[in-house]
């Protein structure tokens, strides 16, 4: 596996093919999201690449925007409904879905946020950061509703 300090350009597509995302990344990291609204949005752990603001879309007009707060919006394909990314609006980044990139599919799942939303039904191996939503709200000094 390459170093965090590798630059990886990765390009991948939503399920139809309308939608191409290009994006550079740090490493090969895969985060999970437990959060309710994550799994609301994609039936189980949100599995992402991390934050980036160093990407391309091409076939934006296939893109629509859902406004999931008041500081995030979730995008995804209008033709097939792949769900593509969410968007941090506070620093204008992006995380996009992992799977969407096949050149992703030898990384590695470095963090786990919302923990204590997760439910019991599934759990994923191995040893890694997990972060409580407090801890999150701590480590990215954001202020999230109750």
């Amino acid at each position: 596996m390459a170093s965090d300090a590798t630059l990886h350009e990765l390009s991948g597509k939503c399920l139809c093919g309308v939608v191409t995302i290009t994006a550079r990344f740090a490493g090969k990291r895969i985060e999970a999201c437990h959060c309710t609204q994550c799994r609301a949005w994609g039936g189980g752990a949100y599995l992402a690449t991390p934050m980036t603001d160093d990407f391309t879309i091409d076939g934006a007009e296939y893109v629509a925007r859902f406004p999931s707060s008041a500081w995030a919006e979730r995008g995804f394909c209008k033709r097939c409904g792949s769900n593509l990314f969410y968007h941090y609006l506070p620093a204008q980044k992006r995380s996009f879905l992992a799977g969407l990139f096949p050149g992703l599919d030898d990384g590695e799942l470095h963090e786990e946020i919302f923990v204590d939303q997760k439910p019991d039904y599934y759990c994923f191996a191995g040893e890694r950061d997990r972060l409580t939503r407090a801890e999150v709200i701590e480590k990215f000094g954001i202020e999230l509703p109750d």
